[in-house]
């Protein structure tokens, strides 16, 4: 078990924006400098890598490009969004076991420069690659924000929920995002009105039930908690990590299974609260992944912070905002800060934990960091 034996040391990141001009491999290597410099640790003591199968640069650019040291572990964690607390929790596994000792993780994207097609904007393979979305994609169910506006429409369906539950996502992480200089969406108020007159993108999510396209990086570098003592930043422990997804699931949701609105969360969420003496009802404050606004109740349910089908009415009466029950992506989130697979909610908890944050909640000792409900996840506890 890796209970506290580890520690997030540093991070950093880049500019977030759109049509940036360094190149995915620049804006890694900014980012891990960056995280680097934060931690106080000279680039030559870095001999772990962990990144995403997603990822552009190779471990081998990325450390020539630096100018590392013989790189002793390095790994990867596939599936997208899902996979940002299964590259901090594996590279922390490699240090807590002493396959390295100074991990460097990131994740560089420049999607909103067009610089990187999207996968389903490729019909053919679509259509030919997985054999299970055979059943979907001929009846138009090829972006992700399909599969999820059917998952969506079901909840809505089963549970009364209804897109004022959904608007209560996006109002709140962009309020956030209105006082985050660094967010996308930063001075960029949006009303109730704004959101519901905005166009459909899949219904019945609308442009504002989506995540932001966004060039830029992060950085996060792991060291062992004795280490991370004596360091220029107060320590953020990694107190406990899970990954998991349902048996028979699809890569993005499982319309098959008995029950679809019960997602790879809960899977994860068994594990995660069996490995740790934090359980939900102790989460100061959460960084839950937010490609889309339904993902955080739908994650609410499967995290135990509400009874299943209690969700969307947890969105209400601001609990999700400063002072709320449980203040949730207090950067902006995807939605509203920048998308960068979910990374920027690992570097927003080492804030809160840190007491560094824009949007601090007051006396934050412990922090919940999600990946994403629907694909295969993972999901992290922090402490101070």
């Amino acid at each position: 078990m890796i209970k506290d034996r580890t520690a997030i040391a540093g991070i950093g990141q880049t500019e977030f924006g759109k049509k940036l001009a360094p190149s995915e491999l620049q804006l890694a290597c900014s980012a891990v400098l960056n995280a680097l410099d934060d931690a106080g640790i000279d680039r030559s003591e870095v001999d772990g890598l962990a990144s995403y199968t997603q990822e552009s640069n190779s471990e081998v650019e990325l450390a020539r490009n630096l100018g590392l040291g013989d790189i002793s572990w390095f790994g990867q964690v596939g599936y997208g969004g899902g996979a940002g607390p299964g590259v901090i929790g594996n590279l922390a596994m490699a240090v807590a076991s002493g396959q390295c000792s100074v991990g460097v993780a990131w994740r560089s994207r420049k999607r909103a420069s067009g610089a990187v097609r999207r996968p389903w904007s490729k019909s053919h393979s679509a259509l030919t690659e997985d054999i299970a979305a055979n059943y979907t994609r001929p009846f138009g169910v090829i972006r992700p924000v399909d599969e999820i506006a059917l998952l969506t429409q079901r909840y809505l369906h089963e549970y009364g929920a209804t897109r004022d539950h959904l608007a209560n996502v996006a109002l709140a992480q962009r309020r956030y995002a209105n006082n985050n200089p660094a967010a996308m969406m930063y001075d960029k108020p949006m009303s109730r009105d704004d959101y519901m007159a905005a166009r459909w993108i899949a219904r019945p999510l609308c442009l504002f039930d989506n995540c932001l396209e966004t060039d830029g990086a992060l950085a996060a570098v792991i060291v062992s908690s004795e280490r991370a003592r004596d360091l220029k930043q107060p320590p953020v422990y990694i107190h406990a990590f899970a990954q998991g997804f349902h048996a028979q699931h699809q890569t993005m949701q499982n319309f098959f299974c008995e029950d679809p609105l019960r997602g790879p969360a809960w899977v994860a969420a068994k594990k995660l609260w069996q490995q740790s003496d934090i359980q939900a009802s102790d989460i100061d404050v959460a960084q839950i992944y937010d490609a889309f606004t339904p993902l955080i109740p739908l994650s609410l349910e499967g995290y135990g912070f509400c009874a299943r089908g209690e969700g969307a009415a947890f969105t209400e009466g601001g609990n999700l905002e400063p002072g709320g029950a449980l203040p949730c992506n207090t950067s902006g989130g995807g939605l509203s800060e920048a998308y960068v697979h979910g990374f920027n909610l690992i570097t927003e908890g080492v804030r809160q934990l840190r007491g560094s944050a824009i949007n601090q909640v007051d006396n934050a000792q412990t922090c919940l960091v999600t990946g994403g409900e629907g694909v295969p996840t993972g999901a992290l506890v922090l402490r101070r």
